[in-house]
């Protein structure tokens, strides 16, 4: 089990790394919003979730689970809505300013459009 959690986070990052790394605005909200997803179960992993135990500690009772990780994993899925619906509307922002959704604003020639 850790081996393929391991293994999706591994792929969600490789992934996210590749849509940052790519020209297109999309795609980089897109790598942005995976590699949120990557660190969301990077964080539950590493607090070492259980199932059937209270996350509240009670006298005489040595099997719970810690809150903090699932706080955090809360928390970081909030920021990362608000950061994505923000970046969706700067890219949206862009495109209308520059006429292009490339990152850096230059317009190229696609191959596909005749001139």
């Amino acid at each position: 089990m850790e081996v393929m959690i391991a293994g999706v986070i591994g792929l969600l990052t490789a992934c996210g790394v590749y849509l940052l790394l790519r020209s297109r605005t999309f795609s980089v909200v897109l790598g942005l919003a995976l590699l949120s997803y990557a660190v969301n179960l990077f964080l539950l992993a590493m607090g070492r979730l259980v199932t059937h135990r209270p996350p509240i500690l009670e006298p005489g009772r040595t099997a719970y689970v810690d809150p903090t990780p699932q706080a955090l994993v809360l928390t970081a899925i909030v920021i990362g809505f608000a950061m994505t619906a923000f970046l969706i509307a700067l890219a949206l922002r862009a495109r209308r300013e520059t006429g292009s959704d490339q990152v850096d604003g230059i317009k190229t020639v696609d191959s596909a459009t005749p001139l």
